[in-house]
C-alpha cells in the first residue's frame, strides 16, 4: 500500500489549509469553530459498500476468514452490567441507553450467555470487513508515512523540533515522538514544564494518530505567532502519534481492515496481541479487562509485559518536568478523567476541583461530553489511571468523534472525519500546554491564561 510522496503532501496542504489561514493573528478563536464534521454519516456507507464487496469475494474471503470475533449488541442497562460484559472479555466502544456495541471473540460470547446476559445482535466481523485506506482515505498515515512526516516537520524547524525513539515494539519498530524545545533536543532532560500527547494505543483507530500528528505540524507551522511562539519558549512538548505501530500496520496490511485493537504479542496459546491500554500498572487484570489471550482486551501476562507499554512507562518515568498528558483514542466524543479502574473518585479535592475544570473546558470546545472515566464502566490498567497515580500528572483520555450508525462502529470512517477532529482539539492541545506551569490552577478560579489569547485559550 504505497503512495507517492507528492500525493501525500498535496492531500496534507489540503487538509491544514484551514489551519494555515488561522496563522493571521486577526482571525479569532471562533474561526476554528467553522468546519463542518459530517463524519458520522460516513461509517454507516462504509460499512454498507463494504458488505457488498464481501458479497462478491465469496470464493476469497481474505484475511478474516479465520477470525471468530463479532460485533454484537448486548443489553446492559447500568455501568454495573456494563462492567460485567466488559469483564466478560468484550471490548465496548458505543454505548446507547441500555445497550452497548463492541467485538467479541466467540469464547467472550459463550461467557456472556452462560452469565444469562442477553445478546440482542451478532455480525460477524468477516461480513463487515471494510477496504483498506482507499484513494479517499489516502490522507490516513501508516508508520512509514507518520515516520516521514514527524522527520519532515523537525527539519522545517531546526533548533525547536527534534524526533527520537522512546523504545522498539515487538516486531522492532520504533515507537517515535516529536520534541518541541527551544533549548533541549531529542531525549536531554528539561526543566521547563512538559506535556505529552499520544495516540494508537489501539491499532484500529487511526484517526487518533492524525490528530496529533496534525496538531504538531500546526504549532510548527504557526510558531511565528506571538502566542504560539510564547508557548514555545516556555515549555516542552512531546507528541507521540503511534504507540503501537505493529498493530496498525497488520490493520492495514492486507487490503482489508482487520478490526486489530491490540498489538501483536505471539500468546501462548496461538492468539495475538495484548490491549496495551489494559497492561498499564494501576489495578491491572481487574474489572474491565480480560484474561483470556483471544479477547480484544486481554490485560497481558503481567503489568507491563508489553514493550510498547513499557516504553510509555520509562518515557514519562524519565521526565518528571510532565505535568499534563493526553491518551487520544476513538470512538465516543468524551473527554474523560481518572478514575477509571475503580468507582472511587480522586481524594485530592483541589486535584478533582482541577480536573472538573480542565475537562468541562476541553468538552466546550470539542463538543465532546466530560466524565469521569469509570461513569463508562470500570475498566483496569488504563494509561490515565497509571500516569495520575504513580506520577501526578494530570491526565485524559480524549474519545474522539465516531459514530455507531450502522454495524461498523465509527473506526473507520473516512478521511472526512480528520480535519474536523483536528481543528476541535487544537485549542485543548494548547490549554493543557498553557496550563503545565500548575494545572492546579485551572481549578481555583484563575483567569490568567494569557498565553494564547487569540486562540481562545484565555477565555
Amino acid at each position: 500500500m504505497r503512495k507517492t510522496r507528492l500525493t501525500k503532501l498535496f492531500i496534507l496542504s489540503v487538509l491544514l489549509l484551514p489551519f494555515a489561514a488561522a496563522s493571521d493573528d486577526s482571525k479569532p478563536a471562533s474561526f476554528f469553530d467553522g468546519a463542518k464534521d459530517d463524519s458520522t454519516a460516513l461509517p454507516a456507507a462504509i460499512s454498507e459498500a463494504a458488505k457488498q464487496a464481501a458479497a462478491k469475494k465469496i470464493e476469497n474471503p481474505g484475511p478474516l476468514a479465520g477470525d471468530d470475533r463479532y460485533w454484537v449488541v448486548i443489553k446492559a442497562a447500568n455501568k454495573a452490567a456494563r462492567t460485567r460484559v466488559a469483564s466478560a472479555g468484550v471490548a465496548i466502544e458505543d454505548i446507547s441507553g441500555e445497550k452497548v456495541s463492541g467485538i467479541a471473540s466467540a469464547k467472550a460470547l459463550k461467557r456472556l450467555q452462560d452469565q444469562g446476559i442477553s445478546i440482542l445482535e451478532k455480525t460477524s466481523l468477516r461480513s463487515i470487513s471494510t477496504e483498506d485506506f482507499p484513494k479517499p482515505d489516502a490522507a490516513y498515515h501508516n508508520y512509514a508515512e507518520t515516520e516521514t512526516e514527524l522527520k519532515s516537520i523537525a527539519s522545517s524547524a531546526s533548533g525547536l523540533a527534534s524526533v527520537f525513539s522512546i523504545g522498539k515494539t515487538w516486531q522492532g519498530r520504533s515507537i517515535l515522538a516529536l520534541r518541541l524545545n527551544t533549548a533541549e533536543q531529542g531525549s536531554a532532560p528539561s526543566k521547563k514544564p512538559g506535556a505529552v500527547f499520544m495516540g494508537t494505543h489501539h491499532a484500529r483507530e487511526h484517526l487518533t494518530t492524525e490528530v496529533p500528528l496534525l496538531i504538531a505540524r500546526w504549532i510548527v507551522d504557526n510558531r511565528d505567532r506571538a502566542d504560539v511562539k510564547k508557548l514555545l519558549e516556555t515549555r516542552d512538548i512531546y507528541f507521540i502519534p503511534m504507540v503501537n505501530p505493529d498493530g496498525a500496520e497488520y490493520d492495514i496490511a492486507s487490503g482489508s481492515y482487520r478490526w486489530q485493537r491490540k498489538n501483536m504479542r505471539k500468546n501462548e496459546d496461538g492468539s495475538t496481541g495484548v490491549d496495551l491500554n489494559r497492561n498499564y500498572d494501576f489495578r491491572w487484570g481487574g474489572e474491565g479487562a480480560s484474561g483470556d489471550p483471544d479477547s480484544d482486551i486481554y490485560y497481558g501476562p503481567s503489568a507491563f509485559s508489553e514493550p510498547e507499554s513499557q516504553a510509555v512507562r520509562d518515557f514519562v518515568s524519565a521526565r518528571p518536568n510532565l505535568t499534563a498528558l493526553i491518551s487520544y483514542h476513538s470512538y465516543g466524543s468524551l473527554v474523560l478523567y481518572p478514575w477509571g479502574g475503580t468507582d472511587e473518585v480522586i481524594t485530592d479535592k483541589r486535584a478533582l476541583k482541577a480536573y472538573k475544570a480542565m475537562a468541562q473546558k476541553m468538552a466546550g470546545w470539542t463538543g465532546y461530553t466530560a466524565e469521569q472515566s469509570s461513569d463508562l464502566y470500570v475498566a483496569t490498567g488504563d494509561t490515565c489511571d497509571w500516569a495520575w497515580a504513580e506520577k501526578n500528572i494530570f491526565s485524559f483520555t480524549i474519545e474522539l468523534s465516531g459514530s455507531s450508525s450502522g454495524k461498523a462502529g465509527g473506526f473507520y470512517p473516512g478521511a472526512g472525519a480528520i480535519a474536523p477532529s483536528v481543528q476541535k482539539n487544537l485549542q485543548p492541545v494548547l490549554y493543557l500546554i498553557g496550563l503545565a506551569d500548575d494545572p492546579y490552577r485551572a481549578g481555583d478560579g484563575a483567569s490568567e491564561f494569557e498565553l494564547v489569547p487569540s486562540l481562545g485559550v484565555a477565555k
